[in-house]
């Protein structure tokens, strides 16, 4: 199946997921079940396609769930979180086991049964369902954290029950679903060879330092989703404080205007000079302002107080005042000036208009705006004020915020989940499966067959990324390609150097020892000896740090040339058939130093490490003894001491 095809269907699942889920939920809310059954397509689509169109499924429901239900939207995070938790759950093999799926149903249960609660404390002060709350309080006996304890115990019960009917539902509709359809979808998210749990669990402890590619991009992510959410939030909420403050100065404001366009301004004095209470006045005029302000003042709900004052030097004089506290106020009683006021004082002695003022006192927080009440002429004598509970709109802005909190925590999960299921597939899994595959490849004593299989690995793993990290793929792929190719023919060429030198090294020794008439086939058993005094050696453990693979074959390959001095040595004196004289004794042992100079000559030539240390060596010690009777220099004991040289 083409990658169109499997993206239509994956596509299409979704979208039936999330149809699915809006009709139970909808049939749930019309029958009035405690229930929700609102995330069985989410644990289906989550089960058979991964984490993406799962958590996209658990986003689309109760974007369309919200239209029906307005409070839908603010469960968004939970239905995130079940998501999650069945991708890893199923595709970490954990459900086969029955006491694994009911702990998988009882961690929903508890995600949806906590979380849900706390949605719900947010939204309403207490629990959606009434006979929650009834019981959690019957068995509370007015104990406050016991009943919200309670309502938690009782969440994660009904949750479980939901849970439960969620997961076998689910798990029939999966089972529906040919397998290797169900295969096919979910290896549609790999952008390489797919790779067994166990695979995976092995890339994951890759690690190239002390800091994973994966921990970067999860708190890259998590970071910028958190920096953005906060500076939205500021934002949103400096323009909603902006708002509802502008809203509530102009809701005081008219109705100071009200009051003041309800009071006579020409009779204002005559009210002053009665000397009656407020509520008791008879006077019509000020009779029929009185029961129109106070009429008004119930009518707005957000007016606190509604009242008329005459400002003077020494303060303020009472007028009129709707507010109950206040009926016996005598009409022309004098009050002091609030502190809130005393920055308006001369603007107020001069009768001309301020601005909304704010004050938070005895009174409250309150928001109170002040209009000239003018008399016929236009002079102003007294001004008429209202004032609002601004604290009521403090309290709107707290539900705002925790409303907005609900909402942008599900998508900030949302966001982040689906950054780390982009970069996880994207990126982590395909470096890492290249950096495992490449481990190794470049040491120096890998064998060819060895070097072929890292290739064939290598090309097995068919990162297709479509970016630059397939490219940076191809590329490798081609490097190591070549380089296998390389070392094939190095090797070739390395073995028919070292046949040719090996060649060279008996034919050197051949015409040496066809100087000397008794050795015979001399350089061919000792070179037999020498190998089997190493192997012997190293069998029984001796001298494990000096006799390398490499030591040995060096040592072998040298030992023809252990008398290579010998081509200094006149015939005479190397073939004569008697004893040899002292003087004649003394020219043989010359051949020791003879082809120690040789040897350390063509050192010279050649440069760098090579086994003709090992064949100089050789042939300067091979007739030293352990009792120091030996030569050239009669050394004794160990020679290893001296062959580092």
């Amino acid at each position: 199946m083409n990658k169109t095809r499997l993206y239509i269907s994956r596509t299409v699942i979704m979208i039936i997921g999330i149809a699915i889920n809006v009709s139970l939920s909808c049939f749930t809310r019309h029958f009035g079940l405690p229930l929700y059954l609102d995330t069985i397509g989410t644990i289906v689509v989550s089960a058979m396609t991964g984490s993406l169109w799962g958590l996209s499924t658990a986003v689309g429901t109760h974007i369309i769930c919200s239209i029906f239900e307005p409070t839908s939207i603010y469960y968004l995070s939970v239905s995130v979180i079940v998501a999650l938790i069945s991708v890893s759950a199923i595709h970490n093999r954990k459900l086969k086991k029955k006491r694994y799926v009911v702990l998988f149903i009882f961690i929903l249960s508890v995600v949806g049964g906590v979380l849900g609660t706390g949605i719900q404390w947010v939204l309403s002060s207490g629990p959606s369902l009434a006979e929650v709350a009834e019981i959690s309080k019957s068995l509370a006996g007015g104990n406050d954290t016991l009943y919200g304890v309670f309502c938690i115990l009782f969440s994660i019960a009904i949750d479980f029950v939901d849970k439960t009917i969620a997961v076998a539902v689910a798990f029939v509709l999966y089972k529906i679903v040919p397998k290797d359809f169900r295969v096919a979808l979910w290896n549609s998210n790999w952008c390489q060879k797919p790779l067994s749990t166990e695979e995976v669990e092995s890339l994951d402890k890759v690690s190239g330092g002390t800091y994973t590619l994966g921990g970067r991009i999860f708190a890259l992510i998590l970071a910028t989703g958190c920096l953005l959410v906060t500076a939205q939030g500021l934002v949103t909420l400096k323009l909603y404080e902006d708002t509802v403050y502008d809203d509530c100065s102009t809701t005081v404001m008219k109705a100071a205007q009200f009051v003041a366009e309800t009071m006579d301004g020409d009779r204002i004095n005559e009210y002053l000079k009665s000397g009656m209470s407020t509520s008791s006045c008879k006077m019509k005029n000020y009779r029929e302002s009185y029961d129109a302000i106070k009429r008004a003042n119930k009518t707005m709900n957000r007016i606190k107080y509604m009242y008329v004052y005459q400002i003077k030097e020494d303060g303020v004089r009472m007028v009129l005042d709707v507010d109950p506290s206040t009926k016996n106020s005598i009409i022309g009683e004098k009050i002091e000036f609030d502190k809130a006021f005393l920055p308006y004082k001369k603007d107020l002695l001069a009768g001309v208009d301020i601005p909304v003022m704010e004050s938070d006192d005895q009174f409250g927080h309150l928001l109170t705006a002040y209009v000239p009440i003018k008399t016929s002429s236009g002079r102003t004598v007294a001004y008429a004020g209202a004032d609002i509970d601004y604290s009521s709109m403090e309290n709107y802005t707290k539900e705002y915020l925790s409303k907005s909190f609900l909402i942008i925590l599900g998508v900030l999960i949302f966001v982040v989940a689906t950054g780390l299921w982009i970069a996880r597939f994207f990126m982590v899994l395909p470096i890492k499966a290249i950096a495992q595959a490449m481990d190794g490849f470049a040491v120096e004593d890998v064998d060819q067959k060895t070097l072929d299989q890292k290739v064939k690995d290598f090309r097995e793993i068919r990162v297709k990324t479509d970016d630059e990290i397939e490219y940076l793929y191809d590329n490798l792929c081609q490097m190591m390609i070549s380089v296998a190719e390389q070392m094939r023919d190095l090797r070739h060429y390395t073995e028919a150097t070292a046949q040719m030198q090996n060649g060279l090294i008996i034919t050197m020794a051949d015409m040496v020892e066809s100087r000397d008439s008794d050795t015979g086939a001399h350089i061919q058993k000792t070179a037999a000896y020498v190998k089997i005094i190493l192997e012997g050696l190293k069998k029984k453990g001796y001298y494990a740090e000096k006799l390398t693979p490499k030591y040995m074959s060096d040592a072998v390959i040298s030992a023809p040339l252990h008398d290579v001095g010998k081509i200094n040595v006149p015939d005479a004196v190397l073939n004569k058939p008697g004893k040899l004289t002292d003087e004649e004794y003394e020219i043989i042992k010359t051949h020791t130093t003879a082809g120690r100079e040789i040897i350390e000559r063509a050192i010279d030539t050649v440069h760098g490490e090579n086994y003709l240390k090992e064949a100089r060596n050789m042939a300067a010690y091979h007739h030293e003894r352990w009792d120091g009777k030996g030569y050239p220099e009669g050394l004794h004991g160990e020679l290893r001491m001296y062959l580092t040289r």
